[in-house]
């Protein structure tokens, strides 16, 4: 199996490599909360995978871990301005009393189907500007499944201070399914160009429903970009607020490659 993966990883990178003269490095949404304001290039296909670990003593008895493996977000360049998009996550959530797993369940935990518009470019002060939106399939999760489907926004903002430092940030708001209160999220993320290869950043983000107590958290994370149109990162994060999930890790890889011409 070894022999036959070689040459299939070295093809990869050579063909990602011989696209680099065409446009821009790869723009992922992830290894942060706050969503790029970045569209893929037209004709192109990005592939955005990454695996997680979240822990949470959300009672004084009791501790939640959930685990996404994987969450994969699929993106296509329709015109220079527009994506398609498509978000599935497949995991596993596990609950201890004491030492004692009350239960386990495995699953679906996420099908969403949407698009990101970009409808200002970046001009002085005026910050490069999307809109991502979703329609959520609540009635395709496997376990918690529901009859009412949700929906979510949220404008995407990106401002470039200097060649290496960059500023995103989000505001929008989530429906888990239609009639039920919204909650609202924001993201504030500077990030720094360590070098030609290397990214890191810093965030806050959170959310939080009318007359409940809000959920914010702190992360970070570091991009390595194997070429233009390949990108591994690494991230954690914890809360801040008693509401908030207590930490979470995550590990995840991004390519892109063209689909005609």
């Amino acid at each position: 199996m070894t022999n036959n993966f070689l040459p299939f990883l070295i093809a990869f990178v050579t063909s990602t490599s011989l696209c680099n003269a065409q446009t821009e490095k790869i723009d992922t949404d992830r290894p942060d909360q706050t969503e790029s304001a970045v569209t893929v290039p037209k004709k192109w296909i990005q592939f955005e995978m990454g695996f997680l670990k979240q822990s949470d003593n959300y009672r004084s008895n009791e501790h939640e871990i959930i685990f996404q493996h994987p969450t994969l977000l699929t993106k296509y360049g329709v015109t220079k301005w527009a994506e398609l998009r498509l978000i599935t996550t497949y995991g596993t959530e596990r609950v201890k009393s004491g030492n004692v797993i009350s239960y386990r369940l495995n699953g679906i935990q996420s099908v969403q189907l949407g698009g990101k518009f970009n409808f200002f470019k970046e001009k002085g002060l005026r910050p490069k500007t999307s809109i991502i939106a979703h329609y959520d399939f609540a009635r395709l999760r496997t376990p918690y499944r529901d009859t009412i489907d949700g929906v979510n926004f949220r404008f995407t903002m990106q401002h470039t201070l200097t060649k290496k430092i960059s500023v995103g940030y989000n505001l929008g708001m989530e429906w888990p399914r239609f009639g039920s209160p919204p909650a609202y999220i924001y993201t504030f993320a500077p990030g720094l160009n360590i070098s030609e290869n290397w990214y890191c950043y810093l965030e806050i983000f959170g959310s939080f429903y009318k007359n409940r107590n809000a959920q914010h958290s702190i992360d970070g994370g570091l991009a390595y970009f194997v070429s233009d149109n390949l990108k591994l990162d690494l991230s954690s994060g914890f809360g801040i607020s008693r509401n908030a999930p207590d930490w979470y890790l995550a590990v995840g890889g991004s390519f892109r490659f063209k689909t005609g011409k």
